[in-house]
């Protein structure tokens, strides 16, 4: 079977759609954000992605799935325009708070979901998505982020499909179904007519950092649903018989780091049609 016979797009949503992959409430993500404002937002991982960011003949830059601005903000110093665009108004709060305390007046914010309609978002020279690739529909999301990209796009996605340590998973005897990954995003960018570039981003454990127990137990609460008394005992058994492992809270994972640029004269492939799930 030729490769552009297949159907990223459909495969993409049938996974997520067995991995019980949903879009979080914007509830969540306003509560978060209340913790966010005026907070630091350069990280070892914000600074590996902008690393790997090639800004040359750059003015404007697009940053979808802001947050409170980690990757737009840091950059706003050397564009004129930075715009950040997030579904959740609290998150664009944080954003604009913090770019109040950095004093910067170059940027604006758009409140918008993935899946809503996009035509009135202004194209900018370079389209971030930072750690806010975990959408229902993938092909659409990434037709979306090329069409207001004039030169390159940068986004990251998790490497497995899971933040979650597996020795730890199996530790407690669960099976965790693992969200589509990386490699979707490859292949239907090949199918786009686009040459994406590929490089990793090495983060901790989402566990890590931990300093009791009852700290580690919660955190493992928070990502994994109630936890029963037997699980509770495992992860407790777990947690102290390797005290430096469970600081690091099992092994890391990646993030997949893709870039492509965008030309206008680029050949596109039409994808086949992607029946909804």
């Amino acid at each position: 079977m030729p490769l552009n016979a297949i159907n990223f797009g459909h495969l993409y949503q049938l996974q997520m759609k067995a991995a019980g992959g949903r879009e979080k409430p914007t509830s969540v993500w306003d509560k978060r954000a209340a913790n966010l404002h005026n907070e630091p937002i350069e990280s070892p991982y914000s600074r590996a992605f902008i690393a790997n960011m090639d800004l040359t003949a750059c003015r404007s830059l697009l940053d979808m799935g802001c947050g409170s601005g980690a990757i737009g903000l840091a950059l706003a110093p050397q564009l004129e325009q930075v715009i950040g665009v997030d579904y959740s108004a609290g998150m664009l709060s944080a954003f604009r708070a913090n770019a109040k305390a950095r004093q910067l007046d170059n940027v604006l914010t758009i409140e918008r979901a993935w899946e809503e309609d996009w035509q009135d978002i202004p194209m900018c020279d370079v389209v971030v998505a930072s750690r806010s690739t975990a959408v229902m529909d993938m092909a659409d999301a990434l037709h979306k982020l090329d069409s207001k990209a004039r030169k390159r796009v940068y986004l990251t996605n998790l490497v497995g499909g899971s933040f979650m340590s597996a020795e730890l998973l199996t530790a407690l005897g669960r099976k965790v179904y693992p969200q589509p990954d990386y490699i979707y995003i490859l292949n239907i960018l090949y199918q786009m007519g686009r040459q994406p570039r590929l490089d990793y981003i090495e983060a901790r454990g989402r566990l890590a950092g931990t300093k009791s127990f009852a700290e580690f137990l919660a955190k493992a609460s928070s990502s994994l649903g109630e936890l029963t008394d037997q699980e509770q005992a495992r992860l407790s058994d777990w947690y102290h018989a390797h005290p430096q492992r469970a600081a690091r809270g099992g092994e890391g994972f990646k993030w997949a780091f893709i870039s492509w640029e965008t030309d206008a004269y680029a050949i596109k492939i039409k994808l086949p049609r992607v029946k909804q799930c």
